[in-house]
C-alpha cells in the first residue's frame, strides 16, 4: 500500500532537483556571459586595404647649416696648427700654416724681376718721348719712330708681366695661411705639426655656429607628396625633444643617393638649445594628399604601430570567431614611413587590430568600438 505514494513521492523530489539544478546551471551561464561582455577590451580594428597613410615619417641626422673643409692648394709642411677640436673660431681667424720659404723665394725673384722691368720701361719711355719730339721736329725719320715705340710698347709690357707673376706668387703665399671662412666651431683635426699638405686634402673641419638643420632622405615613391615650406614635427629621441620645423630644400634628383631624395629640414633658432651635429632624428611629414597602401602590385601594408614582436617573430591581433583576440604571426616586407608591407599571413580584407584600451593577448574578449 506504501509501495506507490513513496515512489510518486521520489519522482516528485527528483523532478523539483532537476528543475533546480537547471535554473541554476542557466543563471551560471548569464552571470558568465554578463562578466565577459564587462570585462571584454574595447579594441579599434581596421583592414589592410582601407588604411591610408597621412602622415610620412623618415629618418635623418642633424647637421649645421653650414660646413667647410679647410684645405691648402699648395703642397708643403704644416709648421703650425692654431686651434684644436671643439674650439670657437671667429671669421677670418688665422688656423693653420703651411711651410712657405720656396714661395718666398720666388716672390723675391719676382719683385727682382719688376725692379728690372721697371728700369727698363723708365729707359724705353724716355727714349720713346725723345724721339717723338723730334719726330715732330722733323729732325727723325717715322721708321726710327716706329722702332722706338715697338721698344717701349715691349718694356711696357715685361713690366706688367713682372706684377702679374708677383701677383701670382702673393696668392700662393695666401695658401700658406688657413683661415675661418666663417665664425663657427673646429668639430675635426685631419693632421698635426709635421705632416705634408697636398692640394685638396683636409686638414680641418668647421661647422658653423647656432646654425642646425636635419637632412633626411624621402623614397621617390612619397617624394612627390612633400613641398617647400610645409610644416613637420622633428623628433630626436637622444635628447627627448620634438620641435616644429619646415622643409626649406628638396632634391630634385636622386642619382647619387640610390633612388631616395634628400630634403633639408630648418630649425628654429630658439629651438637649438642641446642639439648637437650628427644626432638622429625622425621627422614627420604631414603628406598633402591620401596614399592608398594597396597598390597596383595588391601590396599590403598596416600601420608599424600595430606590430607585436616576440624574439626574432612578428604578428599583429585579429579578431576571433568567438570575438577574442587571436595573434596571428606575419612575415613583414619593406617599410614605408609609419606603415610596413605584410607579405603573409593576413588576408587583404581581413580586420586587425589598430589599437586596444586595455593588455591584449591570446583569448581575451575584445569588443569593437
Amino acid at each position: 500500500m506504501n509501495s506507490p505514494i513513496h515512489k510518486n513521492r521520489a519522482l516528485q523530489l527528483f523532478t523539483v532537483i532537476g528543475l533546480l539544478l537547471i535554473i541554476s546551471c542557466s543563471s551560471n551561464e548569464k552571470n558568465v556571459t554578463q562578466i565577459s561582455t564587462d570585462t571584454a577590451v574595447p579594441v579599434t580594428v581596421s583592414q589592410p586595404s582601407a588604411d591610408a597613410i597621412q602622415e610620412l615619417t623618415v629618418s635623418g641626422q642633424v647637421e649645421a647649416g653650414q660646413t667647410a673643409n679647410i684645405s691648402t692648394r699648395v703642397m708643403g709642411y704644416i709648421t703650425k696648427i692654431n686651434v684644436k677640436i671643439g674650439d670657437q673660431v671667429s671669421k677670418g681667424q688665422l688656423l693653420a700654416t703651411i711651410s712657405n720659404d720656396d714661395i718666398l723665394a720666388k716672390k723675391a725673384q719676382a719683385n727682382a724681376m719688376i725692379t728690372e722691368a721697371d728700369a727698363g720701361f723708365r729707359n724705353a719711355q724716355k727714349d720713346y718721348d725723345r724721339f717723338t719730339a723730334l719726330y715732330k721736329q722733323q729732325s727723325a725719320s717715322a721708321k726710327e719712330l716706329d722702332n722706338i715705340t715697338l721698344q717701349y710698347s715691349s718694356a711696357k709690357a715685361r713690366l706688367e708681366a713682372a706684377k702679374q707673376q708677383r701677383n701670382e706668387v702673393n696668392a700662393m703665399l695666401s695658401y700658406t695661411k688657413l683661415t675661418a671662412p666663417f665664425a663657427g666651431t673646429v668639430t675635426q683635426k685631419m693632421m698635426d705639426v709635421g705632416s705634408m699638405a697636398n692640394p685638396g686634402m683636409p686638414l680641418l673641419t668647421i661647422e658653423q655656429s647656432g646654425s642646425y638643420q636635419v637632412s633626411a632622405s624621402v623614397p621617390e615613391s612619397e617624394i612627390s607628396l612633400i613641398k617647400e615650406n610645409a610644416p613637420v614635427t622633428i623628433n630626436i629621441d637622444a635628447i627627448h625633444k620634438s620641435i616644429k620645423g619646415t622643409i626649406a630644400q628638396i632634391a630634385q634628383s636622386s642619382q647619387s643617393s640610390g633612388g631616395q631624395y634628400m630634403i633639408k629640414v630648418n630649425i628654429p633658432d630658439n629651438e637649438k638649445q642641446r642639439l648637437f651635429a650628427g644626432m638622429y632624428a625622425n621627422v614627420a611629414i604631414p603628406v598633402t594628399q591620401v596614399v592608398k597602401t594597396t597598390d597596383a602590385n595588391n601590396q599590403l601594408m598596416v600601420p608599424v604601430s600595430a606590430i607585436e614582436y616576440k624574439d626574432q617573430l612578428t604578428g599583429l591581433y585579429t579578431i576571433g570567431s568567438n570575438h577574442t583576440a587571436l595573434l596571428r604571426w606575419v612575415r613583414l616586407g619593406r617599410t614605408q614611413g609609419n606603415q610596413v608591407e605584410v607579405l603573409s599571413g593576413l588576408a587583404a580584407n581581413e580586420q586587425f587590430i589598430v589599437n586596444a584600451e586595455g593588455r591584449l593577448y591570446n583569448g581575451v574578449a575584445v569588443k569593437i568600438k
